[in-house]
């Protein structure tokens, strides 16, 4: 996977690239506000261009946002950063992908501290934010949070985002193990997010596309009660749709103690445009 980690100067697009790729997509998606919640503040979002152009330079978005703060705080948060984050990247002057990623989520973050700031009630409010981008025949991912990407290759699951928590940063430097891991009192615990400091710093990267992939865009209320195994098992065995519900509904059965969003991607085919 290729890491990008410093900022790319946004170039002028004299004219748009050609559509070497044309890639045919299944998506179904669920949310639910589970068995504690007052309000859900999860919020997932995608769009696919018809604009042969437009698919060339931009491909087609998946997001899905988990915010948080009280007072339907979170849901603002989520609200403002996935519809933000589409606008600015699809609108984006260059013709370079992590320039148009990275604008995107730092608008997103302005947004939410902006309306933070203006308005007492929303203080405090942010949100993950977790994107996915076809684009040709290379997926792109932006990603900030603990909401998850999983891509299932056949029957290998792989997680390919990591969770920006003090849980799993801890663990990646030895400092924990992953089994202290799970039941740790700061495994909730974010240590980015979008909304609650002037700077941002996504993880963004891209890697090969293949016929048959299929990716799972969540919030972390399915991880709560939901393991890989299972996760595994239901994307292969159903599709996208009948996949997020079941998933949905294994997380309510598992204790519901979050909102749950869920949304299946299925690379159906990849062919010459």
């Amino acid at each position: 996977m290729e890491e990008i980690t410093a900022e790319y100067a946004s170039q002028t697009l004299i004219a748009p690239p050609e559509l070497k790729v044309r890639t045919k997509v299944s998506i179904g998606a669920k949310t639910d506000l589970g068995r504690v919640r007052e309000n859900n503040e999860d919020k997932f979002e995608y769009y696919i261009p018809e604009d042969d152009g437009m698919l060339a330079l931009r491909g087609m978005a998946f997001v899905v946002c988990d915010g948080m703060g009280g007072h339907a705080a979170g849901q603002i948060a989520s609200e403002l950063s996935t519809k933000t984050f589409l606008d600015v990247y699809f609108n984006h002057p260059g013709d370079s992908t992590p320039s148009a990623l990275l604008s995107g989520i730092k608008a997103a973050n302005r947004y939410v501290l902006d309306v933070a700031n203006a308005v007492p009630s929303r203080r405090g409010m942010g949100t993950t934010l977790s994107a996915l981008i076809f684009l040709q025949d290379q997926a792109w991912v932006a990603h900030v949070g603990d909401s998850r990407i999983y891509r299932l290759r056949g029957n290998e699951l792989a997680q390919i985002t990591h969770d920006h928590t003090w849980v799993d940063e801890a663990i990646r430097m030895g400092q924990i193990t992953p089994e202290e891991g799970e039941t740790h009192k700061y495994r909730h615990v974010l240590t980015r997010a979008i909304g609650t400091e002037d700077a941002v710093a996504p993880d963004i990267f891209s890697f090969d596309l293949a016929e048959g992939d299929r990716f799972l865009l969540c919030s972390d209320g399915l991880i709560n009660h939901v393991d890989d195994p299972e996760i595994a098992e239901t994307l292969a065995s159903f599709g996208p749709s009948e996949a997020a519900w079941k998933l949905v509904n294994s997380a309510l059965v598992g204790g519901g103690s979050d909102n749950c969003t869920v949304m299946v991607v299925r690379v159906d085919a990849i062919s010459p445009a």
